[in-house]
């Protein structure tokens, strides 16, 4: 992930688990080591990433009990492989469901102050708020894939690593 103009963001390495009728599905593990501009960490907890179908401007991060966040959904330009490497830019905005079933959406103050410092075009503006708002209500909703989808994908994550 980057920030708007190639800033740097979160970079790490995961797993690729497969596809479905949603996306592909990423994987990582336990101790995922995680780093950004002025923060880095080693994961405590393991989680699948979809990769939607169809070039969706958001990129679902489904986590398991360990963590704070059971679902967090990057608002992002449509992620595009570079060889191995999975690219897209985070546009600041996130959807989160907490593991208690609180689900907000979060960064909007960011997201407001980034399209002027950093002048998001207006397309991109309208394609992050547009997705922050459905991917917000089908979270809420607890429809697909935001049903208990990931599930089948952290099975295949604990089976990867011999668990």
């Amino acid at each position: 992930m980057t920030k708007w103009e190639g800033r740097p963001h979160w970079e790490y390495d995961g797993v690729y688990l497969g596809a479905d009728e949603h996306g592909e599905w990423l994987g990582f593990r336990v101790g995922t080591f995680y780093r950004r501009p002025g923060m880095e960490f080693v994961a405590t907890f393991s989680g699948v990433m979809l990769v939607p179908a169809g070039g969706a401007a958001h990129l679902a991060a489904f986590n398991d009990q360990a963590a704070k966040a059971a679902i967090y959904v990057d608002m992002a330009t449509p992620a595009a492989w570079d060889g191995r490497v999975l690219r897209s830019v985070d546009l600041d905005l996130d959807v989160v469901k907490l593991q208690d079933g609180t689900v907000y959406v979060d960064d909007e103050d960011e997201f407001a102050e980034h399209t002027v410092e950093y002048g998001y075009p207006a397309d991109v503006v309208a394609m992050a708020e547009a997705s922050a708002r459905e991917v917000f209500a089908a979270v809420r909703a607890g429809v697909t894939p935001y049903d208990g989808t990931a599930e089948r994908w952290l099975r295949e994550l604990q089976v990867s690593q011999g668990m």
